[in-house]
């Protein structure tokens, strides 16, 4: 039997669009764009201290510029009758960078060393009132805005009552400010970057190459799914992905069983069509001779011809669900509404029971059924005709007796439910236990169950339920369940308009 090339790409196009997909490099796949993710996250965590970092550096500058000139002030007060020279005060500010140096003491001001007097203030700076969010707000704007501003600071000297206030230029505080911020910026960068270096490894090691490994083999046994070299091995270690990578080997391998037994059957199945076949067309000579048998008027001849005619009926079902299971899937249900009556007239000369089985039809006459009138007559003949059979046997072993199968059905609102029953000596529990299952559910000796899997498809087909209902007497019902099919809207129009 040739084999179909699984590498080959479907009708979709599902195989050929996977083969174009490539594992992407560590740098473009998730180990790289975390490595990105750290570093932008670092930085903005670095960006968010940065502000009140560089708050704190500018406030420690100015307490640092004022203690030099609050130093000078206190000296310079202490002579008070002493003139200081004009070069000395040149002298003092150019130690403490500030252009004038004013004293506030018991209530006076003293104009203790200037160089050149502004003639007005750019900004105002009181160190003593300033709280954490203004002194935020002022750094950032002396780096935007400062650089050419004369600006005026003050505070109190330690804990007396004297105020020294210094005048300056900002020029040298916007630099120190800005090479502050050159060194946190270089500072931040480098540990993004080894956090990102570190967290890439460990995270590779960690995450992307178990996930890699997955990935691989995932590929690797889509390519041959049935060799056993390509289930995975599963991975060392309790986390999450040894768990997956366990599973993952499990499902494997049971796929790879799975897939031999599918080819066995396919195989299997292929062989039983064609003996099938052959086997259908003997048997159908066999039974057109054992008709002629039954016409044979000789004592020894009639007691054995029924019972012939039973095994050839018999095998010839048994040929005929074979190869309908064996075939492709059923066809879409041509759906109509019709009189259910009609299907049952039909059924009854379709069973050709004997004078020992009563068919009792309670169906009425009103009752139309939305289906597939074909598929729907075959679902109910399959189980009135293993009715019959299990009737037969049934009534075979207890002499005298009358079999009887009952077909009723009843609308309830948009559903029809049809329900078949006998009075036969009911389902053995194993057959109960495997109903629907093909080879396994069958209630009769040398059954294969095919019929009611047929059934089973054909009733779901039209979105409906077949069960089998449990019952307080002897027998066998069963209970088909089908919804009308709901009228789409633009047919209702099309109608309407026509």
């Amino acid at each position: 039997m040739p084999t179909e090339d699984r590498n080959q790409p479907g009708e979709d196009g599902r195989t050929a669009s996977a083969a174009k997909l490539r594992m992407p490099s560590r740098l473009r796949g998730l180990s790289g764009k975390l490595l990105a993710l750290t570093v932008i996250f670092v930085l903005l965590a670095e960006v968010l201290i940065f502000a009140p970092s560089i708050s704190s550096m500018r406030l420690n500058w100015l307490r640092n510029h004022l203690n030099k000139s609050a130093a000078a002030a206190v000296v310079i007060d202490g002579l008070q009758s002493v003139e200081i020279p004009a070069e000395v005060q040149r002298d003092i500010l150019s130690a403490t960078g500030t252009r004038a140096i004013v004293l506030r003491k018991d209530g006076t001001t003293r104009l203790l060393a200037v160089s050149e007097m502004p003639q007005q203030l750019d900004a105002q700076y009181d160190l003593a009132e300033m709280d954490g969010w203004i002194a935020i707000r002022d750094a950032l704007e002396e780096i935007a805005f400062g650089g050419e501003r004369t600006i005026s600071v003050s505070a109190p000297i330690g804990e007396s009552s004297m105020q020294v206030e210094v005048v300056m230029n900002d020029s040298v505080l916007r630099k120190a400010m800005l090479q502050y911020s050159t060194r946190v910026a270089i500072f931040s960068l480098l540990i993004s970057l080894m956090t990102g270096a570190l967290l890439f490894i460990s995270v590779n090691r960690l995450l992307i190459r178990p996930v890699r490994r997955l990935t691989h083999n995932i590929e690797s046994f889509a390519r041959d799914p049935e060799n056993p070299a390509s289930v995975i091995r599963p991975f060392t270690g309790r986390d999450e992905l040894a768990f997956v990578a366990a599973h993952l080997a499990s499902m494997q391998t049971q796929l790879q069983k799975t897939l031999r037994q599918q080819r066995n059957l396919a195989d299997l199945g292929l062989a039983v069509s064609k003996i099938n076949h052959d086997m259908r067309n003997i048997l159908a000579s066999a039974q057109l001779m054992s008709d002629r048998l039954a016409d044979i008027d000789d004592p020894i001849v009639k007691s054995f011809a029924p019972k012939l005619v039973r095994a050839i009926d018999r095998a010839v079902s048994y040929s005929t669900d074979v190869l309908t299971f064996g075939q492709a899937p059923e066809a879409a249900p041509k759906r109509r509404r019709f009189p259910l009556h009609s299907l049952c007239q039909d059924l009854r000369d379709m069973l050709a029971l004997g004078a020992d089985i009563e068919f009792v039809d309670q169906i009425a006459e009103d009752l139309e059924v939305d289906a597939d009138s074909e598929q729907l007559l075959r679902v109910i003949h399959n189980l009135c005709r293993n009715a019959a059979q299990a009737l037969s046997g049934f009534i075979t072993e207890s002499p005298g007796g009358m079999g009887r199968i009952t077909l009723s059905g009843q609308r309830i609102g948009s559903v029809v439910a049809i329900t078949i029953d006998d009075n036969g000596p009911g389902m053995p529990q194993k057959a109960r236990e495997n109903l629907f299952s093909a080879f396994r559910g069958s209630a009769r000796s040398g059954g294969t169950g095919l019929g009611l899997v047929i059934a089973r498809e054909l009733v779901l087909a039209h979105g409906g339920t077949i069960a089998l209902v449990e019952k307080p007497g002897a027998g066998t019902q069963f209970r088909i369940e089908i919804p009308d099919l709901p009228a789409m809207l633009e047919d209702f129009r099309l109608k309407a308009k026509g």
